[in-house]
């Protein structure tokens, strides 16, 4: 039978109320003493506190919300790995829900953790680029912190919240330099979805400098996967023989493209070049280890949610907290870090206060 508040209340020898003071973590002051016979009187009988109703008291129930396009992405599940990293510390509960990118279950699952009193909504990973998905989203934080709750988005901006980010650009133009320092002009990109936000980004920086070598940038869009990278791989070449260098606009996909070239007897990095985003772990493991531009994803997540519980919704505009990229350029599985242009700072309403690191 399970232990309820009365029960504790009476093994402490205190009344009902102060026992429910005490372990709901209320700031109404209760004696040392009593405090101390409550939790004493809790751990011998194993008192375990309903947080739903303790959630009606606070108004949530301190569980923390994450909406992911897909856990099996490394680049959500590190930012994941350091969003609990947090919450762990702070005993919070972590509800990861993956929304495919499917926009009616993103929406459908963000109003679940509403109903659920959730503390907090992280917003994981880089939007989509649609105008009605970036409605219905900012329409649904909208209600939710109406109702108290916490909202912080990590990547590419979707609502008026405070916002975690890298800067996609200059990590790609990172590569793109590199590219074309070896002497690359014709580069091809396995690409994911075109309305992603990330990936918009990736390939501006790209196009820009590729564009600027009187070079081409041949571009495939497909899912973010290793496997469709690699079938996606003979298409472009068999469409565009005269690439030489081929960008992933993940790790995975430059991974799909590496094992096609590989299976094909094509060399990497004699015939071909190829680059990556993300910098996943097994990156570097690879033969040739993977030349890539890093995002601290574990740190997007941490920073998300420490802003989360840790800063006061300021009045005006929302502010974006800016991550370095780094430009990882490995040969023969030696890794050699490349830095160029970091950026660290925040943006308030479109004005950047950035420290730079060359």
């Amino acid at each position: 039978m399970a232990v309820d508040l009365k029960a504790v209340a009476h093994r402490a020898g205190v009344s009902v109320p102060t026992a429910s003071r005490v372990l709901s973590g209320s700031d109404y002051p209760v004696l040392p003493e009593l405090r101390r016979r409550v939790e004493q009187a809790a751990a011998e009988l194993d008192y375990v506190p309903n947080a739903q109703a303790q959630g009606l008291l606070r108004g949530n129930t301190g569980m923390i919300g994450v909406l992911a396009g897909d856990v099996g992405d490394p680049y959500f599940s590190e930012m994941i790995n350091g969003i609990h990293e947090v919450a762990a510390r702070r005993q919070l509960l972590v509800a990861i829900c993956q929304t495919e990118r499917d926009v009616d279950q993103e929406l459908a699952y963000f109003k679940m953790l509403q109903a659920h009193r959730a503390a907090v909504v992280i917003l994981a990973g880089s939007g989509l680029d649609d105008a009605d998905y970036q409605a219905r989203v900012a329409a649904r934080t909208k209600s939710f912190m109406a109702s108290g709750g916490r909202v912080v988005s990590v990547g590419t901006p979707i609502a008026d919240v405070d916002n975690v980010r890298v800067d996609n650009a200059a990590g790609a133009v990172d590569l793109a330099e590199h590219l074309v320092g070896l002497g690359h002009r014709h580069v091809g990109v396995l690409a994911g979805p075109g309305n992603v936000g990330s990936t918009v980004e990736r390939l501006l920086g790209l196009r820009q400098v590729i564009k600027a070598a009187d070079g081409t940038l041949h571009v495939r869009h497909g899912a973010p996967t290793r496997d469709d990278a690699y079938g996606g791989t003979g298409e472009i070449l068999a469409a565009h023989p005269e690439i030489t260098a081929l960008v992933g606009s993940a790790d995975q996909m430059a991974m799909g493209a590496m094992a096609w070239l590989r299976d094909q007897g094509r060399a990497v990095p004699g015939e071909y070049s190829v680059g990556g985003f993300n910098d996943i772990d097994v990156s570097r493991d690879l033969m040739p280890a993977l030349t890539t531009v890093r995002l601290p994803l574990r740190k997007m997540g941490q920073v998300a949610l420490t802003i989360a519980l840790d800063e006061p919704i300021a009045e005006g505009p929302s502010a974006v907290r800016w991550l370095s990229t780094e430009l990882r350029v490995r040969v023969h599985g030696a890794g050699a870090g490349v830095r160029r242009g970091d950026r660290e700072g925040v943006e308030v309403g479109g004005v950047q206060n950035l420290s730079t690191r060359l």
